[in-house]
Order: structure tokens, then sequence, then C-alpha cells
């Protein structure tokens, strides 16, 4: 069983949807959609687009299994800072800033 097919059947379990109603959301059969689960079958691309969007995720995590997917350290400075020369010392706080936001963005969800 490959990747993606555990996580959409992880994903589909955890929202507590059946196949019939992933297929009929995505315009296919129910057997269709299992073939995916089973490792039988891949979607297209559109396909794939509309089982991230249903499952509110995003194709790199069905593809690899993780929403963490690692970003090298060059092409994450480039994202952020464009061309500009930054040294890994503001990377470092960049990052450690951004873990903070997300940890009260959590913090925040449980309380409400």
């Amino acid at each position: 069983m490959s990747i993606f097919s555990q996580r959409i059947k992880q994903l589909r379990k955890q929202q507590n949807v059946t196949q019939t109603q992933v297929a009929q959301k995505l315009g296919i059969t129910k057997q269709a959609y299992s073939l995916y689960e089973n490792g039988k079958r891949e979607p297209d691309f559109d396909t794939l687009k509309e089982l991230a969007e249903f499952f509110g995720t995003d194709t790199d995590s069905l593809l690899y299994g993780s929403d963490n997917i690692p970003v090298s350290d060059q092409r994450l400075k480039f994202a952020l800072f464009g061309d500009a020369d930054v040294d890994d010392d503001v990377l470092s706080d960049v990052r450690h800033l951004a873990m903070l936001q997300l940890q009260l963005s959590r913090d925040k969800k449980k309380k409400d």
C-alpha cells in the first residue's frame, strides 16, 4: 500500500465519512475510490486536487504523508527574502518566530 492510499484512508476515517460519500463528492464510483485506498489505482491531477480540498489539506500531504515536508534552507531563504543575501542566523530567527506563532495559534484553538 502506498503512502497516498494510506493517507487518504486515514483522513477519511478521521473525518468519519464513507468511501461512498467521498466518491460522490468526486463524481466517481465507490469502486473507483476504493481502488485508490487499496493502492491499485491512482487519481489524475484534477482528482488529486479535489481530494486534497475535500480532506482540507494539500497535495503534498496526500502524496508524502506528512504536513511537514522539509524545505531546503536555500529555497526557504529565496521564498522569504527573494534575492537578498540573508545569513543563517536571520533564517534561524524567522523559523523560531514562525514556531512561536504556530504554538500560539494551536493554544488559541484549544481554548476555543
